[in-house]
């Protein structure tokens, strides 16, 4: 659970644009949701343990999603064709996004340097942005962990569905 004291410093503010390259090979730009609740969550890459786990509990809770009109998208650094196998091979059923320049992860601010067995390096902070109808970043999980995370934010996108 995040500390709600904690905010991320887009909370709040308008959420910057993009125009993405889909696993599906569809360009998916974020003005063109307008009017629906977009859950973007950026992970580190296709078919690694953590980042399944997490794409996987938001394939299973998809149609609870579409039920209150939002828009699931995964972001990483991967390319289309990576993200075209991953989603097949799992069955996700919702689009995943190549920034493989990083660019719209730079300006979400989830590129950061990380450390694995003492050697620094850059990659994506796994991170969650609940983006409502009007464009506006209502909610952001930060740091996230991917083992219940789906519901979480589930039941965030419920709340903002109903008010």
């Amino acid at each position: 659970m995040v500390n709600k004291m904690e905010s991320h410093p887009l909370e709040g503010k308008k959420a910057p644009g993009f125009s993405l390259e889909s696993g599906s090979g569809a360009t998916v730009i974020l003005s063109g949701l307008k009017g629906k609740i977009v859950v973007l969550y950026f992970y580190p890459k296709d078919n690694t343990s953590g980042c399944t786990l997490e794409a996987k509990e938001f394939r299973d809770l998809r149609q609870e999603f579409d039920a209150l009109g939002a828009v699931v998208l995964g972001v990483s650094p991967d390319s289309a064709a990576s993200h075209c196998k991953f989603a097949d091979k799992y069955e996700l059923g919702f689009e995943l996004l190549a920034d493989t320049d990083h660019t719209l992860a730079e300006q979400y601010g989830v590129w950061a340097e990380k450390s694995m067995y003492g050697k620094k390096y850059m990659g994506i902070v796994r991170t969650t942005f609940l983006i409502d109808g009007k464009g506006k970043i209502h909610h952001v999980w930060s740091k996230v962990k991917p083992a219940g995370h789906a519901a979480e934010v589930l039941d965030t996108v419920r709340e903002l569905a109903t008010s």
